[in-house]
C-alpha cells in the first residue's frame, strides 16, 4: 500500500519578506520520511486570513495530513487559529484546559497572564491540543490539520508530540553516488536507469566546484534490496565516479 501523504503550510510575512529563514519544512521532511509519511507539497502564505483559509481547505482535501507552522502567538498578526477554524466551519473561543495550562505557566514565571497571552488559549471547537513542553502554549489538531508554532524549537517539540499518534508506512531508504560529469552527459543513461527501476525515485542534483561540473545521484525507495540493485547498476554505468 502507498504511504500516507502530507503537505506543509508555512505562514508568515516574515518568511516571505526574507527577514526570517524557514527551517521547519526541512525538519518536518526528515521526520516524516522516518515515519513513512510522504511530504508531497509545501506552500508559504502571508498573514492573510483568506489566503490561509484557501490553502488549508485545498491541502486538507488533497492530502492525508497537513502541518502548519506560524501564526499562533499572542500578537495581532497571529491569525492562524481563526483562519483554520473558518476553514473547518468551526467556532473558536478560549478553551479552559488551554487557559489553565497558560495561567499556571505564567504564574510560575511571576508574569502577568494578560489579554494578549490569553489569545493563545483560543482553540477551534472540536480540536485536540498539541503538547508544547518548551513554552506551554499549545498547538492543536482539527480534522487532518496539525497547527503548530513557527519558532523552530517549539515546532520541533510539537512535531515530536504529534508523530507518534500518526500511522506511517514504509520509511524511505536512500543511497547516493557523486558523479563528476555534467548532467547533459549523464542524462541519457540516467533516464534508462530510471525506466528500469520505475518503482524507485532517482534524482540528479548538480554541482559545480573548482571548475568541475558534476551531479549527486540519489536513489530512494522503501525496499533496501531494490535500492542496492539500482545503485549497483548506476556505479557500473559510471565506474570512474
Amino acid at each position: 500500500m502507498a504511504n500516507p501523504t502530507a503537505a506543509m503550510l508555512v505562514i508568515g510575512d516574515e518568511i516571505l519578506s526574507g527577514r526570517t529563514r524557514d527551517s521547519n519544512m526541512h525538519y518536518l521532511a526528515q521526520q516524516l520520511t522516518k515515519q513513512g509519511i510522504d511530504l508531497c507539497e509545501a506552500r508559504m502564505v502571508s498573514d492573510d486570513a483568506s489566503a490561509i483559509v484557501a490553502a488549508v481547505k485545498t491541502l486538507s482535501e488533497t492530502f492525508d495530513h497537513v502541518f502548519t507552522s506560524g501564526g499562533i502567538g499572542p500578537t495581532h498578526d497571529d491569525i492562524t487559529a481563526n483562519a483554520v477554524a473558518t476553514a473547518f466551519g468551526a467556532s473558536i473561543g478560549v478553551r479552559q484546559d488551554a487557559y489553565d495550562l497558560l495561567a499556571a505557566h505564567y504564574q510560575r514565571q511571576g508574569s502577568e497572564f494578560n489579554e494578549a497571552r490569553q489569545r493563545m488559549a483560543r482553540i477551534p471547537e472540536g480540536a485536540t491540543l498539541i503538547d508544547n513542553p518548551v513554552s506551554i502554549a499549545p498547538g492543536f489538531t482539527i480534522g487532518n490539520v496539525h497547527v503548530m508554532a513557527g519558532v523552530p524549537s517549539v515546532f520541533e517539540a510539537m512535531v515530536a508530540s504529534v508523530l507518534p499518534k500518526l500511522t506511517g508506512g514504509a520509511p524511505l531508504l536512500s543511497q547516493s553516488l557523486r558523479i563528476q560529469r555534467g548532467e547533459g552527459e549523464i542524462a541519457g543513461p540516467l533516464a534508462a536507469l530510471a525506466a528500469e527501476f520505475s518503482d524507485l525515485s532517482i534524482g540528479s542534483y548538480p554541482f559545480q566546484k573548482d571548475g568541475i561540473y558534476g551531479a549527486n545521484i540519489v536513489i530512494r525507495g522503501p525496499e533496501g534490496a531494490r535500492v542496492d540493485a539500482a545503485m549497483t547498476r548506476l556505479a557500473a554505468l559510471f565506474p570512474e565516479s
